[in-house]
């Protein structure tokens, strides 16, 4: 689940969680309490020696907030992806301003991408929609 993550990234992961940004806490907002599909998803989760916005291990899926800094660091970004997607991981990326603009489509995309990694719930049964287990 944390993929060798050492002890220092959880208290940097625990340090971003009071720092968030406008946009990881509207998102936030949609993804905690298993609000999508019953799916839990973790904020700031340390992945090896990486910080991921979102996480949800049983989709094996990381969400990315890309705001201004990151059109400095596009080489970084490609390379912190493929590192994850080694580990088996899908990365989705969405830019501040979706979140900000089109909440709906946003959440249409990482709700196919669930679905398309986990055709089962959460519990192992067939999809129901709104299924607000914890696991």
């Amino acid at each position: 689940m944390f993929y060798g993550a050492k002890p220092g990234i959880f208290r940097n992961a625990r340090d971003l969680r009071g720092r968030e940004t406008t946009a990881e806490k509207i998102l936030w907002e949609k993804l905690y309490k298993n609000r999508l599909l019953g799916f839990r998803f973790k904020r700031q989760h340390p992945v090896l020696h990486y910080i991921v916005d979102f996480y949800c291990h049983k989709a094996k899926l990381v969400i990315e907030l890309d705001g201004d800094s990151h059109a400095n660091q596009v080489e970084y970004d490609k390379e912190r992806t493929l590192v994850m997607e080694g580990l088996g991981l899908k990365v989705i990326r969405f830019k501040n301003e979706e979140v900000f603009h089109d909440m709906d489509s946003v959440l249409k995309i990482i709700e196919a991408e669930v679905r398309h990694r986990s055709p089962l719930n959460p519990k192992g049964h067939h999809r129901a929609r709104d299924n607000h287990q914890d696991y």
